[in-house]
């Protein structure tokens, strides 16, 4: 076999590859006398079919697989004789004009690209630091306290209030005729928690047990439900029942109803301190790691292999027809979906895992089985049962292959960060936790 590399673009390439004619014969000789020692046919008995009747019936696919396969071994050779990382499938044409007794191949591919990253000690990235506070702690024991609340019936004569859970009746038209989802009864909802539009809240807050209002109210642009976004409805709106809501107080009670073995305020106030630190020190480290993995695009020079690409937008347009088909989105696998629409963001992830895995390799930052077990174990440490979850992780190679690529990101971001300028942000744990109004 004779093989010649050529460079077409930056990372495309073309080998051309020979293989003899007689190769592949005595390949497919082999398997069609293979085939005939196996095959069933009507009026022979097994291991009986002439090796001429078995080639006229399978002769073509076997010849095609043979192809294929020999092929394919010349082509794996010589990449790895010419030293080529190929990035996505190869193109295989036939290609015309070889000597007696060859055929020609012309294979077109592409290889990973050469990547230089600049010096790390130049860069500059901006690490966040938070503090849980007494008053996320407050917050957090009165959202405890809203979920075992209970709801006793007003007096008739009583006004709907914020925090009072109301039970109506209600019927939106736009421009006189009803549509898909304005009409409900006996619907629940508290006032004042958002649950509904704000204009709907403000027509029911003062309402009184049996009465009926009328009310324009004006779905938002950006409103989920694309046939009413943007336009207004006029809404008949009757309320039924007012219920008051009672928040349990907080005590020993509260605490044990929690779990609290201690079932003191101050265990339950500590026990929170301790789960809201473990969501600041991941989303920290989320924070954190998108700075750095920002300042390693921009400090990085190479070209990105429009193979990986296309397979990433494949990829996401898979995983989002997946998620249309979850919301019961009707023929949600054929929705046509540019692959412009992932282009950037398939681009940007191709282009991170190039250079997140040349960092990894040029300096041994692979996870270790100390720092997966280690993950693993806080992970499970909020859990009920720690051990439970310990096991669910190593049960699956998918579920570890997942945990080790997280492992792997922390010990880049850790790399990055002890070598660049970092710039020591501290932020509030209402901006951390995405709470700010």
């Amino acid at each position: 076999m004779t093989v010649t590399v050529e460079t077409l673009d930056k990372l495309e390439r073309k080998i051309t590859l020979s293989l003899p004619v007689g190769v592949i014969q005595s390949e497919v000789d082999a398997r069609l006398r293979k085939l005939a020692r196996q095959v069933k046919m009507d009026g022979f008995r097994p291991g009986k079919v002439p090796l001429s009747v078995v080639a006229q019936r399978h002769g073509f696919s076997v010849q095609y697989e043979v192809m294929n396969d020999k092929v394919g071994e010349v082509f794996a050779k010589a990449v790895n004789d010419a030293k080529l990382r190929v990035a996505g499938q190869p193109k295989i044409t036939e290609k015309e004009g070889a000597p007696e007794g060859e055929l020609a191949f012309d294979a077109v591919f592409e290889v990973f690209p050469e990547v230089k990253i600049g010096d790390l000690s130049a860069a500059t990235v901006e690490k966040l630091s938070a503090e849980v506070s007494e008053d996320a702690i407050d917050r957090t024991v009165d959202i405890l306290r809203k979920q075992r609340r209970t709801f006793a019936q007003r007096a008739q004569d009583a006004a709907a209030q914020d925090d009072d859970r109301v039970t109506v009746d209600f019927e939106g038209k736009i421009d006189g005729e009803p549509f898909e989802g304005g009409k409900a009864s006996d619907f629940q909802f508290v006032i004042g928690e958002g649950q509904m539009l704000k204009e709907f809240e403000d027509a029911v807050r003062g309402m009184k047990s049996g009465e009926s209002r009328t009310f324009p109210l004006n779905f938002p642009a950006e409103y989920h439900g694309k046939d009413v976004a943007g336009k207004q409805a006029d809404f008949l709106v009757t309320l039924k029942k007012i219920e008051s809501s009672n928040l349990p107080a907080v005590d020993e009670q509260l605490a044990k109803s929690l779990g609290i073995a201690e079932g003191t305020v101050e265990a339950l106030r500590a026990d929170i301190r301790k789960n809201l630190e473990r969501e600041v020190k991941f989303r920290l480290l989320a924070r954190n790691k998108q700075g750095v993995m920002d300042a390693l695009l921009a400090n990085a020079e190479l070209d990105v292999p429009n193979a990986s690409v296309q397979s990433e937008i494949e990829r996401m347009v898979e995983s989002a027809r997946a998620d249309l088909k979850q919301r019961g989105i009707k023929d949600a696998d054929k929705a046509p979906i540019p692959d412009d629409v992932f282009r950037p963001q398939a681009e940007r992830r191709v282009r991170l895992g190039l250079v997140v895995a040349e960092l990894v390799r040029s300096n041994e930052l692979q996870a270790t089985a100390e720092q997966i077990k280690a993950h693993i174990e806080e992970l499970a440490a909020s859990y009920e049962k720690p051990a439970d979850v310990v096991r669910w992780y190593y049960g699956d190679n998918r579920r570890l292959a997942e945990v080790e690529a997280i492992v792997i990101e922390n010990n880049v971001t850790d790399f990055v960060l002890a070598r660049a300028k970092v710039a020591d942000k501290a932020v509030s744990f209402d901006e951390l936790m995405g709470q700010q109004a």
